[in-house]
């Protein structure tokens, strides 16, 4: 249920697992998979051509509640190239029992490239809710990833008055974002220099398993930041290499639309600059 009102605390919590892997297999990339539970992808599709694969994971549930968890684990195979979506919000529901966990590991062999482009994940008020996404790119590897978080569901009248988020980005070794939203934080979620009351986090990134070439690096951060002072969002929003390895774009925004209107821009941008490819768009975004 979309509302959030009804609190889980009893039944079945859903293990679910799912492994993606791509090969690349007469010049065309493949995906194949195998699944436990209610998690797994749909018919894979080639909008651009053999090179790239393009798939949408689906959780029939539609969302998690306490002692739920969700393990995907996806491999790209040398010289494969997947892209990976979802046909609506991810959703964290209020619980009164264990933390709801989703656990995504992407691993990219050499000169394997990833787009993992899930849409956002609600955070209903209540919620005990844990997302980890770790990426391990080989040399010559590449991804680009985004996050999206909604604390609440503002525009409903549904705000984040109860429940934590904890969040978990890495590259072992190299990069780690992780923090922990709690709605009882009223400093963090209200004040200047924590949400200052957006209600939507977001980030998009560009991860390699070698160094960027700093002429490469700064001609993605410029093309960045060209299309964040166009953009609604400029006074909340930067772009930025913490290392060699990785480009970051983070985002503060009221809700998830103008966040995902600049994460699609700049993901465009990156496809452009960094692969000398147009973005070609999972046609589900358009239903």
């Amino acid at each position: 249920m979309d509302d959030g009102i009804a609190t889980y605390t009893c039944g079945m919590p859903w293990h679910a697992r799912l492994e993606l892997d791509y090969s690349l297999e007469e010049h065309r990339s493949v995906a194949r998979f195998r699944h436990e539970g209610p998690l797994r992808i749909l018919q894979s599709l080639y909008p651009e051509g053999d090179a790239v694969c393009h798939n949408v994971l689906v959780h029939p549930p539609g969302g998690l509640v306490g002692g739920d968890t969700l393990d995907i684990r996806v491999r790209a195979a040398a010289g494969s190239h997947g892209l990976i979506t979802t046909p609506g919000a991810s959703r964290f529901y209020r619980s009164e029992g264990e933390p709801a966990l989703q656990r995504t590991e992407l691993l990219l062999e050499p000169g394997a490239r990833l787009e993992w482009l899930p849409l956002e994940a609600i955070c209903f008020s209540g919620c005990r809710a844990e997302n980890r996404l770790v990426v391990r790119p080989a040399a010559g590897a590449e991804l680009i990833g985004w996050d999206l978080a909604a604390l609440g569901l503002p525009n409903a009248g549904k705000p984040f008055e109860r429940g934590a988020l904890q969040q978990h980005i890495e590259m072992p070794g190299t990069w780690l974002e992780r923090g922990r939203i709690d709605a009882a934080d009223h400093r963090l979620l209200d004040g200047p220099l924590g949400l200052a009351g957006h209600r939507c986090l977001a980030s998009i990134f560009f991860v390699a398993g070698s160094p960027i070439a700093r002429a490469r690096r700064e001609a993605a951060l410029e093309r960045a930041r060209a299309l964040i002072d166009a953009h609604a969002l400029r006074d909340s929003a930067g772009a930025t290499s913490p290392t060699g390895e990785v480009i970051v774009l983070r985002a503060l925004a009221p809700v998830v639309e103008p966040a995902m209107q600049l994460l699609r821009q700049v993901w465009h941008a990156w496809r452009a600059e960094l692969w000398q490819m147009q973005g070609a768009a999972p046609r589900i975004w358009a239903m």
